[in-house]
């Protein structure tokens, strides 16, 4: 029986390959206190199944390259997705050489503006 680890996609972007981190809680033997441990490993993904977010499973196997001993075994549950921007946003952003976010943050600072000014146009 193979040596199986269980983690997450970080990187499907080279072909066959993927990266696997697995984030592990220790507690230091003399101060007690606990820490997070993350360890990434480099997994071969024949039919390029696994992408990134994906939780998986890998087994050890012969060395394939100078950094793949691992193999994978099963997707155990697919990603939910990613949060994208709107494309406004990011066609601001390019336009102003601004961040996207602050962007986004005075977009919503505009719509609560118009909300109060409707808000206060309701009452009289």
């Amino acid at each position: 029986m193979a040596h199986t680890l269980i983690g997450t996609v970080t990187s499907d972007s080279r072909d066959k390959t993927i990266t696997v981190s697995i984030v592990s809680r220790e507690t230091h033997p003399l101060y007690r206190k606990q820490y997070t441990k993350t360890r990434k490993y480099t997994a071969h993904d024949e039919k390029n199944q696994a992408h990134k977010g994906d939780r998986v499973e890998i087994a050890a196997c012969r060395p394939i390259s100078a950094t793949k001993a691992y193999t994978l075994v099963k997707v155990i549950e697919k990603a939910r997705g990613t949060v994208e921007l709107k494309e406004d946003v990011v066609e601001l952003a390019q336009e102003k050489k601004v961040g996207a976010d602050e962007i986004a943050r005075a977009k919503r600072a505009e719509e609560a503006a118009k909300a109060e000014e409707a808000a206060k146009g309701e009452e009289k």
